[in-house]
């Protein structure tokens, strides 16, 4: 049902480039609409799990040519620097690929494939205005010109233009967290594991990309004299060094080495309440954010863009829009509820902590393969075989 559709897709990221080229693969005629002069992503890590290398296979890619295996997850005591448990993928999940991916060749990867199945990449394109009736979309952009599709998908992130047109104005409010990223050269033989070091209210993740040659750092914090949203706020590594200046001798000579950070506040969404219209659907962080204390944001949008493509493809448009929200709505908000309780167990104070990490080192020591278990509903997951 999809060939010969003409179909937009807001958004040139991982969401809105994954969508295309699941949507051209069936035949559909696509555009991606960027804002952005150019395709360029930060220097930034990503952790893609089983479930969202299975999507990238689907369409077409070989995505462990363009990332690091990861071993595991080292949860560590951020002031000692002893392991408190081990979630070792390595030994008890050895055939599921768990990948340490730069952000930016991610994008590569997904631009490149989207344009080899055809799709229509349209920079410095700014949607103003959508419009739709009973045959189709129009979208008017800044600067004058318009666009006429017969369905446009919101792929455009956290300030997207199609989710308050869908839900009305949502605001979204402060998580009392900032982070700090930023990356560094690799001293080499680093553990290809995401290391992460938690304190009483901050924590840090590192884990290395690029074959080893670079180490991706996310430092998390509790304040609360913070309003803007975005990632790309520049730090001073100065600053960043004084609050986390009770770490670990191991943690505080990685963040010694940091030269430039950005840095910004987190904040928690609702997931939206209508993801689609007759003609319109959102993927992706357009349709639920998730904080990244689990790393599935882009996962997330992985999934999404390989099932609302296998919806329309198999369905006339007015059952496949809804069955796409229908099969995505309850797992997406499973995986935000996990993320949010990931935030708060890694900062745990005084005898909470105290008793918290007791339990996972034991439960380490005598269940892991219980406690990498534990997560199977997420990782085994996979939306290409429903």
């Amino acid at each position: 049902m999809l060939i010969g559709q003409n179909i937009a897709v807001l958004g040139a990221g991982v969401a809105g480039l994954a969508t295309a080229r699941a949507l051209a693969m069936r035949g559909a005629q696509v555009t991606v609409y960027e804002k952005s002069p150019e395709i360029t992503e930060v220097g930034a890590g990503l952790q893609i799990t089983p479930n969202g290398v299975v999507v990238l296979r689907a369409l077409g890619f070989d995505p462990a040519a363009h990332a690091m295996r990861s071993s595991g997850v080292r949860l560590i005591d951020g002031y000692m620097g002893a392991q408190i448990l081990h979630l070792d993928f390595a030994k008890y999940k050895p055939d599921s690929d768990f990948l340490l991916f730069h952000r930016a060749d991610l994008i590569d990867m997904l631009h490149e494939g989207a344009r080899e199945s055809g799709v229509r990449i349209a920079l410095s394109h700014a949607v103003e205005d959508i419009h739709g009736d009973a045959d189709g979309v129009t979208l008017n952009f800044a600067g004058g010109g318009e666009a006429r599709h017969d369905i446009v998908i919101g792929a455009d992130g956290l300030h997207s233009k199609l989710r308050p047109m869908l839900n009305g104005p949502a605001k979204p409010f402060f998580t009392g967290q900032t982070a700090w990223r930023a990356t560094v050269p690799a001293l080499g033989g680093e553990d290809a594991a995401a290391m992460v070091h938690i304190a009483a209210g901050r924590h840090v993740v590192s884990y290395p990309l690029r074959g080893g040659t670079l180490i991706n750092i996310v430092a998390v914090e509790e304040r609360e004299d913070w309003v803007e949203e975005g990632w790309h706020h520049t730090g001073d590594p100065t600053e960043m060094m004084t609050h986390f200046s009770n770490f670990c001798p191991g943690v505080k000579a990685l963040l010694s080495r940091v030269e430039s950070v950005s840095r910004w506040g987190l904040f928690r969404h609702p997931v939206a309440t209508l993801w689609h219209s007759e003609r319109t659907a959102l993927v992706g962080d357009a349709a639920h954010p998730t904080l990244p204390f689990l790393a599935q944001g882009a996962n997330m949008a992985l999934e999404d863009a390989w099932v609302l493509s296998d919806c329309i493809a198999n369905l006339p448009l007015d059952q496949a829009l809804p069955a796409y929200q229908a099969r995505r709505r309850a797992r997406v908000v499973k995986v935000i509820e996990a993320a949010n309780a990931n935030a708060r167990n890694y900062h745990l104070k005084g005898a909470s902590r105290f008793i918290g990490h007791a339990g996972l080192r034991l439960a380490g020591r005598v269940a892991g393969k219980r406690m990498v278990d534990k997560f199977a509903w997420l990782y085994d997951h996979d939306v290409t075989a429903q």
